[in-house]
């Protein structure tokens, strides 16, 4: 073999050799883009999974609540009048004064009862969430928190009618209802600004501040029931979830859902 041929079985073989090193890293490299395209399918499909789940949790839980509404209405309630009657027959047949005050007594304290109970009954019966629309839930939760002077709460809002499911208004008023809580109890604000706004992309973006003590988020427990219960509602529905808190500069909260392309 001359000294050309040899030239040219080298220069073949490591041109051989070259595309053989290219086509193996463009395999890795597919191989590689194959594989996170799959986890990221994988992961998608278990948080899609895990939002219907929390979303079924959440029907269940309110038909639940409704069943044991009507239990409490149809068979305890009942119960506790037929009891009353009687009651209030021993009080018409007796004739023991000190035995009649003892019986009103006891009357009244099973009328009391039994109010008390038909009041719990409709509150878990009632399908006030799935009635009426998001901006007068939360206004009913404003109005009846600033009954109590405790802080001042402003509502507003840039429409006056979203076609929103159980589900999302159950979302926004829990996570309305957890942060004001949260707020009168820790903060020491005197007031909370909520506002509640659609746009072109955006579904929803719920806004809630209020210019308390704030804290420190970094020291916060990440488990925190309040914080959490916020956060978990937010993924039920694949929300953006944002809290910003600082000392002596209040809490920020958003919460943010776009529409889907």
């Amino acid at each position: 073999m001359g000294k050309t041929e040899l030239l040219i079985t080298i220069i073949l073989f490591n041109t051989f050799f070259l595309m053989f090193v290219v086509a193996v890293a463009i395999y890795i490299r597919n191989y590689r883009q194959r594989k996170k395209e799959y986890l990221n399918e994988i992961e998608m499909k278990n948080e899609i999974h895990q939002r219907e789940l929390l979303a079924t949790q959440l029907e269940i839980q309110q038909a639940t609540m409704q069943q044991i509404g009507r239990e409490l209405h149809d068979n305890i309630g009942q119960k506790l009048t037929l009891v009353s009657l009687y009651v209030q027959q021993m009080l018409y047949e007796n004739k023991v004064p000190e035995a009649s005050e003892r019986i009103d007594q006891v009357s009244q304290i099973i009328n009391q009862s039994l109010q008390d109970l038909r009041s719990l009954s409709k509150t878990l019966t009632d399908d006030n969430i799935n009635q009426k629309e998001i901006v007068t839930l939360i206004q009913e939760e404003v109005d009846n928190t600033n009954s109590l002077k405790k802080c001042k709460i402003t509502f507003e809002h840039n429409f006056n009618q979203l076609d929103l499911g159980f589900v999302h208004k159950n979302v926004l008023l829990r996570i309305t209802q957890e942060f004001i809580q949260n707020s009168i109890k820790h903060s020491q604000c005197k007031n909370i600004f909520i506002s509640l706004n659609t746009s072109e992309d955006i579904l929803w973006e719920l806004n809630i501040h209020d210019d308390g003590i704030g804290f420190d988020t970094a020291h916060t427990k990440s488990n925190g029931i309040g914080l959490t219960n916020m956060k978990n509602r937010a993924q039920i529905i694949g929300a953006d979830f944002k809290l910003e808190s600082q000392d002596h500069k209040g809490t920020l909260l958003n919460i943010t859902l776009k529409k889907q392309p």
